[in-house]
């Protein structure tokens, strides 16, 4: 199952993800969903960290995304990661038995 987790702040306010985990639709480097989802949360995260230069740690190995967002570029990034939560939670209704997102305060 793939998890993602989005980060708040005391505020509501997205401050990043964590996302881990394979789908297992099919096999490694054949599962759609595990595209589909890792390709709209690099989309996210390249969007933050080149696109728009905020101040942001992103880390991705096989099965595994995170980015955090830096207080000073919090305000400046709602909207991208606001997308890619309803992206996947849209797309977690479809397949609720390899996609599970949370929200966790931090």
């Amino acid at each position: 199952m793939i998890k993602a987790v989005f980060f708040t702040d005391k505020q509501s306010r997205l401050s990043g993800f964590r996302i881990s985990g394979h789908s297992m639709l099919a096999e490694s480097g054949s599962d759609v969903l595990c595209a589909f989802v890792s390709s709209a949360a690099y989309m996210a995260a390249n969007t933050i960290t080149d696109v728009m230069d905020c101040d942001a740690e992103a880390e991705a190995s096989d099965g595994y995304m995170s980015l955090s967002v830096g207080e000073k570029d919090i305000d400046r990034c709602q909207d991208i990661l606001a997308g890619l939560k309803l992206h996947l939670c849209e797309t977690e209704k479809q397949y609720p038995k390899n996609l599970k997102i949370t929200t966790l305060e931090v």
